[in-house]
């Protein structure tokens, strides 16, 4: 890495997330309201947890570390069950001609098949970090 780069790094700021603070996805988005954007309102879903990451919404434009505390947690309690639940309701609410998707990735669920709740997060926390397909956004999560 080199030295611009590493003070760059070192200048941003870092957020802390714990996992021991919520068990759904509803309380995954609490914490980040808590965390990162405090008296923001802000739509609570993935969409709108994508751009909270972009910047702009209290986040820093320069980006910043966000370390999850007791991911093994989250992970834990964001598995199939706590997916499968957000997919039922998903499904209630969708779009006609995305039904048959969430049909799919439901079945998988009740299987214990495919991603979790917690890799939807990590995957899109992760689309703005190094190698993602918004690294400028420069995001970088720890897990812990």
């Amino acid at each position: 890495m080199s030295q611009e780069n590493w003070k760059k790094y070192q200048s941003m700021k870092t957020y802390r997330i714990d996992g021991e603070r919520f068990s759904t996805l509803e309380g995954f988005y609490e914490e980040i309201s808590r965390v990162l954007i405090p008296n923001t309102r802000w739509g609570q879903n993935l969409d709108a947890f994508n751009d909270i990451l972009r910047g702009g919404y209290g986040t820093p434009d320069e980006g910043f570390f966000l370390i999850w505390e007791n991911s093994a947690v989250s992970k834990r309690r964001l598995a199939h069950p706590e997916t499968v639940r957000i997919l039922k309701r998903r499904l209630d609410r969708c779009h006609p001609t995305s039904r048959r998707s969430v049909k799919r990735q439901l079945r998988d669920g009740v299987n214990n098949k495919g991603a979790t709740a917690f890799d939807w997060l990590v995957e899109i926390i992760r689309v703005h970090g190094v190698g993602g397909e918004e690294a400028e956004d420069n995001v970088i999560l720890k897990l812990r």
